[in-house]
């Protein structure tokens, strides 16, 4: 019976917008790839990435240039070598395991030796804007336990945001995003605003590639590499730097390398958080495994749209609770 390959590019409408220091969405464009062995499907869902030079139609070819492997019986551990860490791998990766949970008629979390997950709570984002917007919007989403608060700007405003959104939510765990937004000039100044507002965890201040004064200075809160953090091969650089490891399963490249990625992280004293680029349920699904052992959760993306795929991931205010096989796994 021959195995079936196939690669769409699809659309999804944000509520609203959604801005960080690089600029504002309103749709969401994903990659999914579909294996197909007689009755029996696996699908993964990848979000191309400008950041990382990664366009739809880019990922898509990408991935349909391995349709003959595929075939002839492609899998994961082959898989790692045949494309770079990225979008293309991820969805590749994730649709391998689906396949795979499928064809045994076990979840993915027992094929990898996992306990069966359980809810967790998710961070909701809180998207970068004026001071009096986000402290709007902070006091909409007061009521939920974990906030992420976008940050970055360079108008030199970003304490007055972190304080206008304490104000708005002043019982909630903050964790801060400056997307790589900040300066080394002002980086002491932002972080004693976010140590002021009780901020716990910040991500990413500096620029991936000019942060290495973050192993200089005394971090008043733990520092956390999103766009600085891929794979296992980067981990030793973030040592000494960063205080955690934002894993995202379109870095990593798929599934197999965020769990690797995970153990190893722990295993060099480093916080592990979890996180996802804006997609649907089907690209949060896989991470809900990697999550289990996180510090932090940052899976809120369906939340953020103004509409989900069929059987998607539900979400009870903040509690996210485990993806259905119907899903993924």
């Amino acid at each position: 019976m021959t195995v079936d390959l196939s690669v769409r590019i699809e659309r999804w409408p944000v509520a609203g917008a959604f801005t960080i220091a690089r600029g504002s969405v309103t749709e969401v464009i994903t990659v999914v790839a579909e294996i197909v062995d007689g009755p029996f499907r696996g699908r993964g869902e990848c979000r191309p990435y400008p950041r990382y030079g990664e366009t739809p139609e880019g990922v898509k070819a990408d991935i349909e240039r391995l349709g003959a492997a595929i075939a002839d019986g492609l899998d994961r551990d082959a898989l790692q070598a045949r494309l770079p860490a990225g979008a293309a791998r991820n969805a590749l990766d994730c649709a391998l395991w689906d396949l795979e949970a499928k064809r045994a008629g076990a979840t993915a979390a027992a094929l990898a030796g996992l306990p069966e997950p359980g809810p967790l709570v998710t961070a909701y984002t809180l998207s970068l804007g004026d001071p009096d917007a986000m402290f709007a919007a902070a006091a909409a989403a007061a009521a939920r336990p974990l906030l992420k608060v976008k940050l970055g700007a360079p108008d030199g405003r970003d304490p007055e945001r972190i304080a206008a959104v304490r104000a708005g939510a002043p019982d909630a765990e903050l964790i801060v995003d400056a997307n790589e937004g900040w300066t080394g000039a002002a980086l002491a100044r932002n972080l004693a605003a976010c140590a002021e507002a009780r901020v716990t965890l910040v991500e990413q201040p500096l620029p991936a590639g000019d942060d290495a004064l973050l192993a200089e200075i005394a971090r008043p809160i733990p520092v956390c590499a999103d766009e600085s953090a891929h794979g296992r091969a980067g981990l030793p650089k973030l040592v000494g730097r960063y205080d955690a490891i934002n894993i995202k399963l379109d870095k990593t490249g798929g599934l197999t390398e965020a769990l690797a990625l995970a153990e190893d992280a722990r295993d060099a004293g480093l916080t592990v958080m979890v996180g996802c680029m804006l997609a649907s349920s089907l690209a949060m699904a896989p991470a809900v495994l990697v999550a289990q052992r996180a510090a932090v959760v940052d899976l809120d993306g369906p939340l953020l749209l103004a509409r989900d795929r069929e059987h998607g991931l539900v979400f009870d205010g903040s509690t996210l609770h485990p993806p259905s096989p119907l899903l993924w796994g």
